[in-house]
């Protein structure tokens, strides 16, 4: 196999805290590699220190000399002042001011015409421009003109994505590619991914994605990094399997231990005379047999309050910004116990939705009841807003000085941040030299301790690692009260939610009962059908009786020839216009060339849409 990438018994740490100590991995061509660990154990650092933008402590990253690589880093970083067609053009100067000319020219339609096509050719400028709209349409960029600090968090990242993708690399690294896409653009992703001939390495929580795309899992643990060779179903199966031999190994080593202490104890003189080795071997065993394998998990266990019968009622809610029709006439009365999941496209409100039910907005019309014994805990999307130079401890303690578990149990600040797996040390740290994830993790502890019954979650999912996810899915499929939830995370929508609001566009909003997977599944069903229906009736001849009701219905002869005559001519002109849009996706043709073939699928388009519409007149009868 080809190396693309070698990491050699590289380590990194920050004052006291070792992330990790001589690890070693290579990427070779067309492995498709993620980088699993929880928070805080490094998986950003060591993305950054392969691309050369963190210290390396000890050891080498090594790229092979002919390869380009792309990389979408967790938080991009664009030259302000620019387009995102420059962004997107950043590396091929030549190739934009070769587009800029075309897409001038082509408005115009000038002499210069010519000459821009020709540049076009000349520099492989059709291919790419064809990668460049497809690639845009699909995470919904549309203004390449609009300046990068015009743009949110989460276009810049789409855009930095894109800017990854459209390079076409040898080497693609990831770090969070699912973070700001919707569930229609992470689908899309995961087959590009999947189909494309890309060497990859990721970082990334999503677990289905981890199952659909790659093809090696490379677990940071301990220190150390863990290799395993297929997917998250495989992972999962084996990470599980070396658990269970490690235990059985120190089971061993603590049942060696017990004769070794023996003879240590009993036999002071025959110590010293014998081989030094064993006495060696005895503290080596000492070692082994003390380890440990016991996983500390986040725990969610806080108590809920009372909940009564009303949650949340909504009659007619409407709500428009800037002229867009967010939220049309929608009512909804909400159940206790139910856990509802929002999806939809950006932009469309699904976070205008959760701003107005929470009172952040008020609706443009409607009413929104909320019953008496709700006590709402409203985790947003931008995350925990903070002071420069506060500590950990002082977020916690800005809510509440003690807090009460679900079992009755009280504790302090200090005992629940270590509930949360902040330890002594990572109390009185600042929050800004928190990891994404841990800030994650601290926000959604402040939310969760002030027992709340109605939770609304924006986006919960983003950067929290895994094991993490696991015990929050847990927790919210035994939380006694309300759940509503934004996320583009499918595994976690299949596992807890029960119903879905579908954001359709254009202010609707329907319910569908199920998760995600039952709504594809009923998504997929529909378009087969669909398509079923679009599909030419095919003319099946059979023996008639005279009397019967289908021979009142019979085409004469000469229209039966007709009919079949149309559904050939329909068939060989779609092909001519198939061929033809082929040729001005080639970038072979000269302008006036283009022009013609142009103009002759537009006479097409006539021709076939006269044709099927009487092969339609025809077939019902």
């Amino acid at each position: 196999m080809i190396n693309y990438l070698q990491v050699e018994q590289v380590s990194k740490s920050f004052g006291e805290n070792t992330l990790f100590e001589n690890i070693s991995f290579s990427v070779g061509k067309d492995q498709k590699i993620a980088l699993i660990a929880k928070n805080g154990m490094g998986k950003t650092t060591l993305i950054r220190m392969i691309m050369g933008q963190e210290s390396i402590d000890l050891g080498k990253v090594t790229f092979r000399n002919d390869i380009k690589i792309g990389y979408l880093p967790q938080d991009p970083d664009f030259t302000l002042g620019h387009t995102i067609l420059e962004e997107l053009f950043r590396n091929s100067v030549q190739l934009r001011k070769a587009y800029e000319a075309f897409d001038k020219a082509i408005h115009v339609a000038d002499h210069t015409l010519d000459e821009a096509v020709h540049q076009m050719e000349v520099l492989g400028g059709w291919d790419f421009e064809t990668r460049v709209s497809q690639i845009l349409s699909k995470l919904n960029i549309a203004d390449i003109h609009q300046r990068i600090e015009h743009l949110s968090g989460g276009q810049k990242k789409r855009v930095a994505l894109a800017q990854a993708l459209i390079e076409q690399p040898d080497l693609l690294i990831l770090d969070e590619p699912t973070n700001h896409l919707d569930l229609v653009m992470i689908e899309w992703l995961e087959e590009f991914l999947t189909r494309k001939q890309f060497t990859l390495l990721m970082v990334t929580h999503d677990r289905y994605f981890l199952d659909h795309v790659c093809t090696d899992i490379i677990e940071l643990e301990k220190k150390t990094a863990q290799w395993y060779r297929g997917n998250y179903a495989y992972y999962l199966e084996k990470r599980q399997d070396r658990l269970d031999n490690q235990i059985m190994n120190v089971e061993r080593a603590r049942n060696l231990l017990k004769t070794e202490q023996d003879w240590m104890s009993r036999m002071p003189q025959a110590r010293a005379t014998k081989a030094k080795s064993r006495i060696d071997a005895y503290y080596k065993l000492k070692e082994r047999a003390s380890e440990s394998f016991s996983e500390k998990q986040v725990q969610f266990d806080i108590k809920t309050r009372r909940l009564g019968n009303k949650v949340l009622v909504i009659n007619g809610m409407s709500k428009s910004i800037a002229g867009k029709n967010l939220i049309s006439n929608f009512s909804y009365t909400f159940a206790r116990g139910e856990r509802i999941g929002i999806i939809g496209p950006n932009g469309v409100g699904k976070s205008t939705f959760l701003n107005v039910i929470t009172g952040g907005m008020q609706p443009d019309s409607g009413t929104i009841e909320h019953g008496e014994t709700v006590v709402s805990g409203y985790y947003r999307q931008e995350g925990m807003q903070f002071k420069p130079g506060q500590r950990v401890i002082d977020v916690v303690s800005d809510i509440a000085e003690v807090v009460t578990l679900g079992s009755g149990r009280v504790m302090s600040v200090s005992q629940f941040l270590e509930h949360f797996l902040f330890n002594a040390v990572m109390q009185y740290s600042y929050v800004e030299k928190l990891s994404g994830g841990e800030r994650r993790r601290l926000y959604l502890m402040t939310i969760l301790m002030r027992n709340p019954n109605l939770l609304i979650l924006d986006e919960p999912t983003n950067d929290l690692d895994i094991m993490t996810l696991n015990v929050l899915e847990d927790y919210l499929i035994q939380f006694a009260g309300s759940v509503v939830i934004v996320s583009h995370d499918r595994f976690f929508m299949d596992k807890v939610v029960d119903q879905l609001f579908v954001f359709e566009g254009e202010g609707n909003i329907s319910t569908f009962p199920g998760n995600y997977a039952d709504y594809r599944d009923a998504e997929d069903f529909r378009i087969k059908m669909e398509k079923e229906k679009a599909k030419p009736v095919e003319i099946k001849r059979s023996f008639q009786t005279p009397n019967s009701d289908t021979s009142k219905k019979k085409l004469s002869y000469k229209e039966q020839k007709e009919l079949e005559q149309l559904e050939a001519e329909i068939e060989n002109f779609t092909q001519e216009k198939t061929n033809l849009e082929d040729l001005l996706n080639s970038g072979t043709l000269k302008a006036d060339e283009l022009m013609e073939k142009s103009k002759r699928i537009a006479q097409l388009i006539e021709i076939i849409d006269e044709k099927e519409f009487r092969w339609l007149e025809l077939n019902d009868r």
